[in-house]
């Protein structure tokens, strides 16, 4: 207790050495928050944009656009036996042209269970105009190919392929996929419209998987590989997009280094000046030590010093950290108004930068602790 107040007298005492302690603690910490949530942020806009919106686990035949005929018993079977599964959605997906006033154009065209679908691509909520298909022979476009043909609702489309199959569909809604070469090309309707309309019975080309831990794709692709004894191909988002993993982990490696470095600052800063103030306290410390104050007593001064200057450094470096992070969603973003990059709080993260923090604080001070307990008190007043 008595090193603890004596701690806290020294600090008061040296006001000024102990303002620019917590600036630079607490400058270091709202950085390392910043740029992790940052980071963080930025990695979940991405996944989200490129993948949150698709098929992350996906179950199809080795040939492209084969038939699955007992879909509904591997549906029943993977939502019994495999855990983490978020939405499963059985598709059927046919290269196809459309012909309308003697225009023709390449698509594809999808059938869905609209209402599973629509928990994967979000039909429902990008939807800009008409509705979704209700009967058969209803159909959704992409804004893109809706700008290109001139479409509007109603519009009857020609749909055929090289089998010589073919059927008429009727436009009832345009849909903005927020990606270029979807909102070209894909045509939507439900599933008994796409089987239909090319023949294909009661079949699927592939079911469509979105799991809750995005990371954890290739682990459950391996789990529903081994339930269907490689009968079928399983492929999964992390297989198709390696360069979009490189580039995580390249962000991943960029956050790290930039924190280690601000905590190496930190320490570096800490430990410097409070060896300043052993010097410029060695006199009283070693008047404590004539008096009766042990070596120990007089290492914990300091390290309660690092103690205090850590927690009280931490707890302002976090509140500046996360109001530069609330600033920035405010000012930086798109002409919609959302946020460039939309971050999300991770109190894990938040709380774990306090603890390097004080951990930070209270280490850098175990330097000067050492060489203030081995003051010998006599050499000390003597020299002055």
């Amino acid at each position: 207790m008595f090193s603890l107040k004596t701690a806290w007298r020294f600090l008061r005492s040296g006001k000024g050495q102990t303002i620019l302690i917590l600036a630079g603690i607490a400058i270091g910490i709202s950085v390392q928050v910043f740029i992790g949530l940052l980071i963080q942020g930025l990695q979940t806009t991405l996944i989200d944009t490129t993948i949150g919106s698709n098929s992350q686990v996906t179950v199809g035949t080795e040939e492209n656009y084969g038939e699955i005929e007992d879909w509904e018993n591997i549906v029943h079977r993977i939502n019994q036996n495999v855990d983490g599964i978020r939405f499963i959605s059985p598709t059927l997906t046919l290269p196809s042209f459309i012909s309308i006033d003697d225009e023709t154009e390449s698509t594809l065209f999808r059938g869905f269970d609209l209402e599973r679908g629509s928990e994967i691509y979000k039909f429902d909520q990008n939807l800009v105009e008409g509705s979704l298909p209700e009967e058969k022979g209803e159909v959704i476009v992409g804004i893109g190919m809706r700008d290109n043909l001139g479409l509007i609702l109603g519009d009857s489309l020609n749909l055929f392929n090289f089998q010589g199959q073919s059927g008429d569909v009727t436009v009832v809604g345009f849909v903005d996929f927020k990606i270029t070469m979807l909102n070209d090309s894909w045509i939507i309707s439900n599933l008994p419209t796409a089987q239909e309309v090319f023949d294909r019975n009661d079949t699927v080309t592939a079911i469509e998987i979105q799991v809750e831990r995005v990371f954890d794709a290739d682990l459950i692709g391996e789990e529903i590989d081994l339930l269907f004894g490689g009968n079928y191909v399983v492929t999964n988002w992390k297989e198709e997009n390696q360069e979009l993993l490189s580039g995580l982990r390249g962000q991943d490696i960029s956050s790290i280094m930039i924190q280690v470095f601000v905590v190496i600052a930190v320490v570096l800063g800490i430990a410097s000046v409070l060896a300043i103030s052993v010097i410029q306290r060695s006199k009283q410390i070693g008047i404590l030590k004539a008096m009766g104050v042990n070596d120990g007593m007089a290492r914990n001064i300091f390290l309660y010093q690092g103690l205090i200057l850590g927690l009280l450094g931490g707890i302002l470096g976090v509140s500046l950290g996360l109001t530069i992070t609330y600033l920035f969603t405010l000012f930086a973003t798109n002409p919609d108004g959302s946020p460039v990059v939309a971050i999300s709080m991770n109190y894990q993260f938040v709380i774990l930068s306090f603890v390097i923090a004080v951990v930070a604080s209270t280490s850098a001070a175990l330097i000067p602790a050492r060489r203030s307990s081995r003051l010998e008190p006599i050499e000390v007043i003597r020299n002055g």
